[in-house]
């Protein structure tokens, strides 16, 4: 039995739960849910079947730091964020078919279910190890709880989990100079146990799924679908340096679900086995409110599951999650994870924390009637294979130049030609002179341009069919130019005819090659054309237009962009940075107050940078080898995006002789190279030149 006689192929499409913390920014919404949608949409057009479920992720460190930075409880602040989050989602379009959330009774009962499961399978270890301990709170600290300087890159407000200035993976312990962020002091370290993930075990066949595609001996999906930068991040973990190690499943904290078996009172489900497992719950939720069975998305061959998330993300979803759900075991896994990089904003990384960002909800406060122009930027500049940035200017120039000039242009000369001549009704042509064959060039390229944009939609290239769709109104903008139908309306009025049914034709394929990205712009058009697309038509023939068809009153699609509103919008970020200058005016708040004899243990001394080269595979660091002048040694430093090998050999700069040695990707550091960072985040070097090699800085 072929696929046909089954029925519409399943999906289930899920984008990243975003936490419950904040507000949702451009960077979010570029990244995993206005792709999701769009390919969402692409597949209902097919008339495919999809559950596309998502949700606030409630739990974690994240929220309770900002609870105790504000004063509330937890609650208090997912409640919040939730139903702001929901309502911004909802205004622009994105649309779930469920917003869940991991708070609710049902996903606690699925996550400790499933807990339960691999617990009693035997697939976790129970370890009482040592972990840092606040006394002044009298609490363990939690991943996020804890921030140092990251030996991945040296920023110094890395968390325990993960730097966010160069996305590494952390835990607690490869902090340098860890503190508790309750307190500000340096935690101890007490004895505490927690059930672990034993990630290595699993090695070989991740290795296996994640490079060829293969589970359990069948083809399980085609690796040349998945993105270089996924595979090339989830076999870096599998096979650098001493490969997967083990990963607690449980935290010491007050907040979350709690771990379901004996022994486990005060403990709480690690947020990243807790988090994902909310696709499953809301999944439940949804099927349970429709009729449907959850086990038809989850447990059935025949269910193709696609996780949209950020580059930060993969490394949860595609080993973490993975592991669990087969270790579980009947659980899909999944056949794709278009991870997208980052994007930035005016030359910057986008910041929260500092409220440098262009937030959802104020976005469509500013432009409520703009919400298709954003979609069309924000997927012309997606960040599909590497970083990209957002402008206020290319916003500009990209409406304006494109959706105005383009779009809008081609689509308004037709229908107010077709109103000048025709009052708005659809023209017959003449049988005996019919269409020329620059017209029956045109339509017959039609279908090719919705296969086209198929095709990219199918393998997660947006950019690309978006651009396609917006290459049939170029191409339809100087088919009008070229037959100039106004000036042969007093000479060949029977040419007219052709030349304007042609163009309507071309404008009810625009309008459904459009309808994934620009579904509002889409149901205009319809409004315009006075026709009615079908749920599944792009699996269909578009309705007819035939002659004599009333159409409805021309209108524009969109309106230009005034200089006027976009420097508003650069003034507002432009008051964020100037606002965060103020704040960084004397650089960071000074480090809680240590003893003299503290100080005198640091061993600082001059050196000479003899040789630097790129480490392999980290684009941030350099492997550097300094005469101290009591010895040389090899020092890895987090400074290749600001200064080249070739620079720095022969710089004389202060290196931390006596701090403990730590292999970063495979290569021991012997200390740690001084930097001053500047407001804009710029490196210098703190070069004594006056010194020579060995002399002692105090």
């Amino acid at each position: 039995m072929d696929q046909s006689e089954k029925g519409p192929k399943k999906h289930l499409v899920t984008a990243a739960l975003p936490y419950a913390n904040g507000p949702l920014h451009i960077g979010h919404i570029a990244g995993a849910y206005l792709p999701s949608d769009t390919y969402v949409r692409y597949l209902r057009l097919k008339g495919e079947e999809v559950a596309f479920v998502c949700g606030s992720d409630e739990h974690g460190a994240a929220i309770t730091l900002r609870a105790k930075k504000e004063g509330t409880t937890p609650r208090a602040i997912v409640d919040r964020y939730h139903s702001m989050n929901k309502q911004a989602f909802a205004d622009f379009g994105i649309d779930f078919d469920i917003y869940h959330r991991t708070s609710d009774p049902v996903h606690h009962e699925t996550s400790q279910a499933f807990f339960k499961v691999l617990n009693d399978k035997g697939v976790f270890t129970k370890e009482t190890t040592e972990q840092y301990f606040d006394e002044e709170h009298q609490q363990f600290l939690a991943d996020r709880y804890i921030t140092g300087t990251c030996p991945n890159c040296n920023y110094d407000s890395a968390y325990g989990d993960q730097c966010e200035n160069c996305g590494k993976s952390l835990s607690p312990k490869d902090l340098i100079g860890a503190k508790s962020t309750l307190s500000g002091a340096t935690p101890v370290m007490r004895t505490t146990s927690h059930w672990y993930l034993p990630m290595q075990d699993h090695s070989d066949w991740l290795r296996d799924w994640i490079s060829t595609g293969q589970l359990d001996g069948k083809q399980h999906h085609d690796v040349k679908d998945w993105k270089k930068s996924v595979r090339g991040q989830c076999l870096s973990w599998i096979d650098a340096g001493d490969g997967l190690q083990p990963r607690a499943m449980t935290r010491d904290l007050d907040w979350g679900v709690p771990v379901p078996v004996e022994g486990a009172e005060g403990k709480v489900l690690y947020v990243w086995l807790d988090a994902p497992i909310g696709y499953i719950s809301a999944t439940k939720e949804w099927a349970g409110n429709n009729g449907k069975d959850w086990k038809d998305y989850w447990q059935n061959d025949a269910c193709e599951m696609v996780h949209f998330i950020g580059k930060d993300n993969i490394v949860f979803h595609c080993i973490i999650f993975p592991i669990l759900l087969k270790a579980h075991g009947n659980f899909n896994l999944p056949v794709n994870v278009p991870a997208n990089e980052f994007l930035n904003l005016e030359g910057r990384k986008i910041s929260t924390s500092k409220d440098y960002a262009v937030w959802l909800h104020e976005y469509m406060e500013a432009f409520p009637t703009r919400i298709d122009e954003l979609r069309y930027v924000l997927t012309s500049i997606a960040p599909e294979t590497k970083d990209s940035e957002f402008t206020w200017k290319d916003y500009q120039a990209r409406v304006n130049n494109e959706l105005v000039a383009i779009l809008g242009n081609f689509v308004n000369r037709v229908m107010v030609l077709c109103k000048k001549y025709y009052e708005g009704v659809v023209p017959e042509v003449d049988a005996e002179r019919g269409f020329l064959p620059e017209d029956k060039q045109l339509l017959s390229n039609l279908p090719f341009f919705r296969d086209a944009v198929g095709g990219h939609l199918a393998k997660f290239e947006f950019r690309q069919a978006q651009a396609k769709a917006i290459e049939m109104a170029r191409i339809g903008n100087k088919y009008l130019a070229d037959s100039e139908p106004w000036k042969l309306a007093k000479t060949d009025p029977e040419r007219v005819k052709a030349i304007l049914y042609t163009s309507l034709i071309v404008t009810r394929d625009l309008a459904l090659l459009i309808r994934p990205f620009l579904p509002n712009t889409s149901s205009v058009m319809e409004q315009l054309l006075n026709i009615k697309f079908s749920d599944t038509c792009w699996a269909e023939l578009p309705p007819e237009i035939p002659a004599g068809h009333q159409l409805g009153e021309p209108q524009l699609l969109f309106q230009k962009v005034e200089d006027a509103e976009i420097e508003v919008q650069i003034e507002k970020l432009a008051a964020s940075l100037q606002k965060n200058q103020v704040a960084a005016n004397n650089h960071r708040p000074v480090k809680p107050e240590i003893t003299f004899d503290d100080f005198t243990k640091l061993d600082i001394r001059v050196g000479t940078i003899l040789t630097a080269e790129k480490v392999e595979k980290a684009d941030k660091l350099l492997k550097l080898t300094v005469d101290t002048g009591v010895d040389t040694r090899t020092v890895v430093s987090g400074i290749a995006q600001h200064f080249s090998p070739e620079e720095v050999i022969g710089k004389r700069v202060s290196v931390l002789l006596n701090l403990a040695p730590r292999k970063i990707r495979g290569v021991e550091s012997q200390g740690m190279i001084l930097m001053a960072e500047d407001a804009e985040g710029k490196l210098e070097f703190v070069s004594p030149d006056a010194a020579g090699s060995g002399a002692e800085i105090r």
